[in-house]
């Protein structure tokens, strides 16, 4: 199974698990990322939807890094700042945001959504961000 694969597998499992209990999964698309999201919005969204079944929440692409940084993104990496920088690296970095909008953590793009499913924060409570590549981050990016 491919990264994207995966990573929109489990998110919309997430979703499909956890909805009800107050877990939002936001998406924003981003071409920053090898120019891996080149599409429309509106394709990006059918791609999600039609290939994975995404029903979470999938936003209008967005530009995660340098001058012109979506001031939600900007505000996340400074709450949450990365191993290497605050920069966002790749496809599928995740935030979690408390209701409050507190961000609680960040993920890098290779840990899995199961797994921060499995780290034990209170779910009801939580808005689960994330990044697609060429998506933006639970709040995410994609691909």
């Amino acid at each position: 199974m491919s990264f994207t694969d995966s990573n929109y597998k489990q998110l919309q499992a997430l979703h499909e698990e956890l909805a009800d209990s107050g877990l939002r999964i936001l998406g924003f698309p981003c071409n920053q990322f090898g120019g891996q999201e080149p599409g429309t919005n509106e394709e990006i969204k059918a791609f999600a939807q039609d290939k994975y079944g995404v029903k979470f929440d999938m936003f209008s692409k967005i530009e995660v890094n340098g001058n012109n940084a979506d001031p939600l993104y900007k505000y996340l990496k400074m709450k949450q700042g990365g191993f290497l920088g605050d920069r966002i690296k790749w496809n599928f970095s995740k935030f979690l945001v408390d209701k409050m909008g507190q961000p609680v953590d960040r993920y890098s793009p290779t840990t899995s959504p199961f797994v921060i499913n499995k780290k034990g924060h209170n779910k009801a409570a939580l808005s689960l961000y994330y990044q697609y590549p060429d998506y933006l981050t639970l709040y995410y990016t994609t691909y």
